[in-house]
């Protein structure tokens, strides 16, 4: 379990305790220079055997603290990866759902705030939902992911197969684009995706990650990846896939 922190040193305690209570694996905070006390939150957890913490120097983005948590746990061999928030945004009660989706042949589960035409957030405006909405609707379009509602979402669980096959040395993206992008490359490369209904909560504390550059690139990044398609073939296919054979289907 991946969970990337800044400022959330009044949940980050809970979201552990809580997240050891249903998962038969470990935890690896990733703290980009919290002020709050977070890294002493983390400390007190880091002798239990089950919490690891990489401090790193400064507030570096969401997308680079995900690509070293991976690359971090598939240096230890481990075989299943999870993204959750340090906020209390995820209930870890979800976990569960997510390994029964594995279980079933899946390589990739995004955890949904939209699924079956539903809107599973508390706590946000209606503006913020629009644009979430909205932001979903045209990276889907764009790139033709129409099967999945939520590309956004960073609550989500990986195989080390689906982390191998995305090239993690070639994502440069952050925040939303890095969820966009990893969703595409592993689609792309035809993997089997699902997703589950999960409730989003506005965030109890800490502080948010989200800026207008962020909103910025996650607009930028589904034009880029559109266009760099057009100009070559599909960089993401499995070694060996015949040209000729049908995508992956994804699966709710």
């Amino acid at each position: 379990m991946i969970i990337p922190t800044y400022n959330e040193g009044f949940t980050v305690g809970k979201v552990i305790d809580e997240t050891l209570k249903v998962i038969d694996g470990d935890i690896l905070v990733i703290d980009d220079n919290s002020a709050d006390g977070t890294r002493q939150v983390v400390n007190q957890y880091l002798n239990s055997g089950k919490v690891s913490m990489l401090e790193r120097p400064s507030k570096l983005g969401l997308g680079t603290a995900y690509i070293e948590g991976f690359q971090w746990g598939l240096r230890k061999n481990y075989d299943l990866f999870f993204e959750m928030d340090g906020d209390l945004s995820h209930d870890p009660k979800a976990i569960p759902h997510f390994i029964k989706k594995i279980e079933e042949g899946h390589d990739m589960v995004i955890g949904s705030r939209y699924l079956n035409k539903t809107i599973n957030v508390v706590g946000w405006d209606f503006k913020r939902v629009l644009l979430s909405k909205f932001g979903n609707w045209y990276a889907r379009t764009l790139l033709d992911l129409h099967a999945f509602t939520d590309l956004t979402s960073g609550y989500r669980c990986y195989t080390r197969k689906a982390l191998e096959t995305a090239d993690l040395i070639r994502i440069k993206s952050n925040g939303y684009a890095f969820q966009i992008e990893m969703v595409y490359r592993i689609y792309r490369a035809g993997l089997q995706i699902a997703e589950i209904s999960i409730i989003f909560y506005e965030r109890s504390g800490g502080t948010s990650k989200m800026d207008n550059k962020i909103v910025r690139e996650a607009a930028l990044l589904p034009l880029r990846l559109k266009i760099r398609d057009s100009l070559s073939p599909n960089p993401f296919s499995l070694p060996g896939r015949k040209k000729d054979r049908p995508m992956a289907r994804p699966y709710k």
